[in-house]
């Protein structure tokens, strides 16, 4: 089992940057992916970025790339997303997710095993 918490949400204003941290606890290390998705209002659970994380091999969705970076560090077992440039767009619950120890499509919401319960974020206009 893996547990997994966030940290890091609040309301930030449009353009402001923010930095979300997830926290792994449990049977860590053996996950072949760790990723970020997140849910708005009224619509589904959608992935925004995640990384292989053995070689650190990283996926974005289109409208985050080139404003939102994930990284990891191994040795605490955490998952950083920094985000900059927020647009209201933006505004939505995040989650960690960790899948198992099988390769899995790192975009794939239903490949993951493990989620954390979010962190909220709200980007104003």
């Amino acid at each position: 089992q893996v547990q997994l918490v966030e940290s890091g949400g609040r309301l930030v204003q449009t353009g402001d940057s923010l930095t979300l941290s997830c926290q792994a606890s449990g049977r860590t290390g053996r996950n072949y992916a760790m990723a970020w998705f997140r849910q708005a209002p009224g619509k589904e659970r959608e992935f925004v970025t995640g990384l292989i994380w053995t070689d650190g091999l990283r996926y974005w969705a289109d409208d985050v790339r080139g404003r939102f970076a994930i990284s990891r560090d191994k040795a605490k077992a955490t998952l950083t997303l920094q985000m900059n440039n927020l647009k209201p767009e933006d505004t939505a619950m995040y989650y960690c997710a960790a899948s198992g120890p099988e390769q899995i499509p790192v975009t794939d919401r239903g490949s993951y095993e493990y989620w954390g319960r979010g962190t909220q974020v709200l980007v104003s206009s």
